[in-house]
């Protein structure tokens, strides 16, 4: 089915187009970046409504939430891409400018996008989606973004004026839930709510959520989880009695019900939902995420978390059985500059799992992360740098867990000495 609503291209657009291709060819070949958000951002201001022309007749998913965002639009991209060629902001750039540059690299394109939480609006008023992939809701970034209330508002504001599109939401989480509620057409998936902190009240009548076991309610309303259409198990995605596997390359429970999501997602564009699994497992890194990098003796395995939901669920994703962890924490605009929340993680646990691992904190924040895992009984040294932490860790595999930005600068440390190496050996 092809979407109407957007605007057919004009000549402004395609002058818009050359000169945003133009400005990420150049921040590309001068190393500053990946061009997806300069490309269009010129592109932008030419023609202030390039993404609604360039939408134009387009099937578009948008994929958005607090944590695995950028995972499970590779997925969806991955999985949709079984069907033809795909247009998807690969690199995160996930605000109006991104979404601008994914859609000029493959004009016409079936478009997976991720977008921003607090971006869905305009995007989604310039795209018309025909599927908004709904995963979870939680702290993140509230000295920049806002309370979790007005993410839950504005994200039911765009449910309730795309009733066309279809909706796949996560049953699981309250905010999710009352976001999708009125929703004429939505898909529910039992993902499981490890992180239950931020739902304790209902946005809806601001009724207090009460949880029996896996499941929950708002008591003396309507209120409660929505009967999952789909749900995700140990054993795969079960449906009706049937139960397909999901086997992935990445790892962690979260990442499950992320291809969960995507997958459906794709079956909706018409993939078949097997083959749309299958294609997730072709994932294996997410613009560094989950990358293993070989520094000098030691290969480092890279794993990001933004906030207490997506720390606690990082936590899991450790592999415990080796001998050095790092953890870097910055505290820049873009991590959220306030980091008392990382008393609310449960780092106790990672204390009991890496008894007898060296574990070295580094990053900007990294004495206050230090302060915390004293507290939670754990052995730590501190490193001023992820150069000087690694110079810590034995040879051999280092997992190495960071913040946003703390993950970005180490990246671009490895890739630089990846980069070198490979310079020696010519």
């Amino acid at each position: 089915m092809n979407r109407q609503h957007s605007q057919r291209p004009t000549w402004r657009t395609r002058l818009a187009v050359g000169a945003g291709k133009a400005a990420a060819l150049a921040s590309r070949v001068s190393g500053r970046g990946s061009g997806g958000m300069i490309g269009g951002t010129v592109a932008r201001r030419i023609d202030p409504d390039v993404l609604a022309h360039l939408a134009h007749g387009r099937r578009v998913v948008l994929v958005t939430g607090t944590n695995g965002k950028s995972t499970t639009t590779a997925m969806a991209a991955a999985a949709a891409r079984v069907g033809g060629p795909v247009a998807t902001n690969a690199n995160g750039d996930n605000m109006d400018a991104g979404a601008v540059s994914a859609l000029m690299s493959r004009p016409s394109a079936v478009a997976v996008l991720e977008i921003d939480e607090m971006h869905m609006g305009q995007v989604a008023a310039a795209c018309d989606p025909e599927v908004i992939v709904l995963l979870n809701l939680s702290r993140d970034q509230l000295d920049r973004v806002g309370e979790i209330g007005t993410v839950e508002r504005h994200l039911r504001a765009v449910v309730d004026a795309h009733p066309r599109a279809h909706i796949i939401a996560n049953a699981d989480d309250p905010l999710i839930a009352s976001a999708a509620w009125d929703a004429p057409s939505v898909t529910w998936v039992s993902v499981g709510a490890p992180w239950r902190a931020d739902s304790v009240g209902f946005p809806r009548g601001g009724g207090s959520v009460v949880w029996e076991g896996e499941t929950w309610r708002v008591p003396s309303t309507e209120y409660a989880r929505p009967t999952p259409d789909f749900t995700v198990t140990d054993d795969g995605l079960v449906t009706r009695g049937r139960t397909l596997p999901i086997r992935l390359e990445v790892p962690g429970r979260a990442n499950r019900g992320n291809a969960a999501q995507a997958a459906l997602a794709a079956h909706h564009l018409g993939i078949d939902l097997a083959d749309a699994l299958d294609a997730c497992a072709s994932v294996r890194s997410v613009a560094g995420r989950y990358a293993t990098y070989r520094v000098r003796e030691r290969e480092v395995h890279m794993l990001l978390a933004k906030n207490p939901a997506g720390w606690q669920e990082a936590l899991t994703m450790i592999d415990y059985s080796t001998p050095s962890i790092v953890v870097a924490v910055n505290g820049q605009v873009a991590d959220s500059t306030d980091l008392s929340w990382i008393w609310d993680v449960d780092f106790e646990e990672f204390c009991r799992d890496s008894a007898g691992k060296r574990v070295v904190v580094t990053g900007e924040r990294g004495l206050d992360l230090a302060v915390r895992l004293t507290y939670a009984e754990c052995e730590v040294t501190f490193a001023p740098t992820v150069t000087a932490a690694l110079a810590q860790c034995a040879p051999g595999r280092v997992e190495l867990l960071a913040n946003y930005t703390a993950f970005r600068d180490a990246k671009r440390l490895f890739e630089a000495e990846v980069r070198r190496a490979k310079g020696e050996t010519k």
